[in-house]
């Protein structure tokens, strides 16, 4: 890679609305503390069409709020445009790396390396549940996870 190339991570979950724009939005914070914005393109979307054009979960965004993050994010779906232009997709559970892997055989020159956030997790967390069904507790358990496994993604040779 280039020096001073920028380097580029989609965050993944089922609809773009809890887990992936809170991996966005911390990965961003990290980016930015460390002064990093231009190096980094980062975004997050969705494996299904069922939050398309919706803000993330308002607890989600409450959780955040407490954490000084702000999201500014609206749910869209993973692309065929996606795979070729980004270098990381990361996502949140077996069934998102399912559909990703299935997604990107169908893309002719596909970049990515698609991969678990939670395989950066120190504390070896592989799965981020979906909080969706559960409660503000589940919301903050998802902050922690996407805290530590984005810094270990961040720390890492790229």
């Amino acid at each position: 890679m280039a020096a001073g190339e920028a380097k580029s991570v989609l965050f993944v979950c089922l609809g773009n609305i809890c887990r992936s724009p809170i991996a966005e939005a911390v990965f961003r914070k990290l980016v930015t503390d460390e002064k990093l914005e231009n190096k980094w393109r980062i975004d997050s979307a969705a494996t299904s069409a069922y939050e398309i054009g919706n803000p993330p979960d308002y607890r989600g965004q409450t959780c955040m709020k407490k954490h000084g993050i702000t999201m500014n994010h609206i749910a869209r779906q993973v692309t065929k445009d996606d795979f070729q232009t980004f270098d990381y997709i990361l996502c949140m559970d077996e069934s998102n790396l399912r559909d990703l892997k299935r997604k990107s055989n169908q893309v002719k020159d596909c970049k990515a390396k698609i991969e678990l956030l939670g395989s950066y997790d120190p504390q070896k967390q592989l799965i981020i549940e979906d909080p969706y069904y559960g409660s503000e507790k589940d919301f903050e358990t998802v902050y922690e996870q996407c805290v530590r496994c984005c810094k270990a993604f961040l720390e890492k040779p790229h």
